[in-house]
């Protein structure tokens, strides 16, 4: 384990991105002051080793979108294995984050997302967490622990947006109702289309840093699936 890195203790579809974006349009307006903090969570089991790679590469997009609204600080949490769960030190620069990302290499286990979940309300009772994003394929645990902890964290304010790859119906059920209880959202998305997932992905960041403001002027210059949160944040403040 490097010195930047510490243990954490143990315990889509069209209408599917519409519905994710329509709640990130409904979410309290952030003051848009200070930098923004956000927790980057992933599963780094075997079966994740495409996709984080290719998070490797999208994850830049997040800082190069929140330079202008006073920055974006990043810490990665991931878990593989059968009982690793880490996060690294808080980053504040898309290098340091591909860095981190880079030393990590995917194992097979199982999933550890209460692990995930217990860090963050940690993380929150430290400094202000504006939200916590994960990225996954399933959910292997017993799911009164999972969301309890996401009861926890909703009750702190703290949305968590989580994107899930594949067709595990177990896993999609148990994201929506963590994404329910701390009024974030849940989408899916194809892995073969990471266009989606770095649109998203930059939505949340710029959401988390700047506010709803922020994020409307992201979506007139980007266009397509962001644009499309723009229209719906326009049609509430009418």
């Amino acid at each position: 384990m490097s010195k930047d890195e510490k243990s954490l203790s143990s315990p889509s579809s069209a209408t599917q991105v519409d519905a994710f974006l329509h709640k990130l349009a409904e979410m309290p307006v952030a003051t848009g002051s200070g930098r923004g903090r956000l927790m980057f969570a992933m599963d780094a089991t075997a079966s994740r080793e495409a996709t984080w790679r290719e998070a490797a590469h999208i994850q830049e997009q997040m800082f190069v979108e929140t330079s202008a609204l006073g920055g974006l600080d990043v810490q990665l949490v991931y878990y593989r294995g059968l009982d690793e769960c880490r996060a690294s030190r808080w980053l504040s620069d898309a290098e340091g984050l591909l860095a981190a990302m880079r030393k990590v290499d995917c194992r097979a286990g199982q999933t550890q997302i209460e692990r995930v979940l217990r860090h963050a309300v940690e993380q929150t009772g430290k400094m202000r967490l504006h939200a916590l994003v994960f990225v996954g394929d399933c959910m292997e645990e017993d799911l009164d622990g999972v969301l309890g902890r996401a009861g926890q964290l909703g009750l702190l304010g703290v949305p968590a947006f989580l994107f899930h790859e594949g067709k595990d119906v177990a896993a999609a059920a148990a994201f929506a109702k963590i994404a329910k209880l701390t009024n974030g959202a849940c989408c899916r998305f194809d892995a073969s289309s990471p266009q989606q997932l770095r649109a998203l992905l930059a939505a949340v960041a710029v959401y988390a840093a700047g506010g709803r403001k922020a994020l409307a002027d992201y979506g007139r210059r980007q266009g397509g699936i962001v644009l499309q949160l723009t229209h719906q944040m326009d049609r509430g403040a009418g």
